[in-house]
């Protein structure tokens, strides 16, 4: 494995490792576990962002009408009655885990099976063999073109989702897309869901749900239209999703007696954190909007100086930090200070750079956040690891850090 790591990868291109690594692996993994998805229902999610979310409401509605299911995301996985620390760092797990947890599902008797899908997954056939019953795309916005390379290859690597699937739910916004994708596909039956428009939209059902934002409700929606797909009572849907409150590191508030709003978001690509930030701008009541980004190392550097101009724009202060930097730290705080210049920054006074994420926390809260402020912590959200120099994963929890710097401030509360 570490051969293949260190020596053949970077001398192949990514059509020759997945069809020669990746997808023998994903057919042996079938092999073993006995293609344990043939004669369960599966329900998958992918899109640039709120596949999380949206697995989680499906999961929650196909449980709250008594079905038997199972559900795998990258932050959370519940088999067989049982929940799982997936610990997975941005994309769906390896075939073998796949395989492993639907077998664990079928030999509980599960019917269902939802699953969450990365765009990486489906390029390396890591879902291979699994029939996917019903196809969902929450949205599909700038991000992986590192990997990609273009945004059109992009969007046809999530198109792939659908094939052989008996319904396919999307976004309004690329029901353009996917017509044109599936005109040789039959049999696809599609549904559509918007705030504004769509089979499923806000303006017709009136969801009334705990979680903020036009992004969440637009996750709702989607999950509304999967249990349209399977039969289930309408009411116990809309009641499951008004119920629903926050996955780990996803809008996730921590408390404190500091007079402070503090938020932790996964937030990570330009539209996930332009739409978080509105939500919280709206939400705002008096105070400054206080943010803490940050970008990957060696992914795509596209949205570097966007991410930067976005946080700078709709925020009051901003603060650059680490977010798996993979040695690359210096020029990713280069490329975001080109977008934020952009947005309006001027270091010093509304823009910092503090490179160690827990120092970065602490500056925020204990140095700028004045009562009644709203500090958002964005990029890594739910993780549980970061990747500093390219070398390894080490322990990190944004939560964990919070905690700390509340603690040292106790004596204030």
């Amino acid at each position: 494995m570490d051969f293949f790591k260190k020596i053949l990868r970077p001398l192949l291109p990514q059509w020759a490792i997945n069809y020669f690594y990746h997808l023998p692996l994903a057919i042996l993994a079938n092999i073993v576990f006995g293609f344990p998805t043939r004669g369960m229902k599966v329900i998958g999610v992918t899109g640039t962002d709120g596949k999380t979310t949206t697995i989680n409401m499906i999961y929650q509605i196909l449980k709250e009408s008594g079905k038997k299911v199972s559900m795998v995301s990258t932050v959370n996985a519940f088999v067989s009655g049982k929940s799982y620390d997936t610990g997975f760092h941005v994309t769906s797990p390896d075939p073998f885990l796949v395989q492993k947890f639907a077998k664990f599902a079928k030999e509980n008797g599960d019917e269902y099976l939802v699953l969450e899908v990365t765009s990486h997954a489906l390029d390396q056939f890591r879902f291979w063999g699994i029939r996917f019953d019903v196809g969902v795309i929450t949205n599909i916005t700038h991000e992986h073109l590192d990997y990609h390379k273009t945004q059109e290859n992009y969007r046809n690597t999530k198109f792939k989702l659908f094939n052989g699937v008996e319904f396919a739910v999307i976004n309004e916004n690329l029901k353009q897309f996917i017509k044109r994708s599936l005109h040789e596909l039959t049999g696809v039956k599609i549904l559509t869901f918007g705030v504004d428009k769509g089979d499923f939209n806000q303006k017709e059902i009136k969801l009334k749900l705990k979680l903020l934002g036009d992004y969440n409700l637009e996750n709702a929606l989607a999950a509304l239209g999967v249990a349209f797909t399977q039969n289930i009572d309408r009411k116990i849907a809309q009641k499951v999703l008004e119920k629903f409150e926050s996955v780990e590191g996803r809008m996730q508030e921590v408390k404190n007696k500091l007079g402070l709003k503090i938020i932790i978001d996964y937030a990570h690509t330009p539209n996930g954190l332009e739409q978080v930030l509105n939500t919280l701008r709206s939400h705002l009541k008096s105070g400054k909007l206080i943010s803490l980004i940050g970008c990957e190392g060696h992914r795509d550097e596209g949205k570097r100086a966007m991410m930067g101009e976005i946080a700078t724009r709709l925020s009051d202060i901003v603060v650059v930090t680490s977010v798996d930097p993979r040695g690359q730290q210096n020029i990713i705080n280069r490329q975001i200070s080109e977008g934020a210049i952009r947005g309006g920054a001027k270091m010093g006074e509304n823009f910092f750079i503090i490179e160690d994420r827990q120092e970065a926390i602490d500056f925020a809260i204990k140095k700028i956040a004045q009562k009644g402020d709203l500090v958002g912590i964005f990029g890594k959200g739910h993780e549980k690891s970061m990747n500093m120099d390219g070398k390894g994963e080490k322990p990190w929890s944004d939560l964990k850090a919070v905690k700390q710097v509340l603690s040292s401030l106790s004596h204030l509360e």
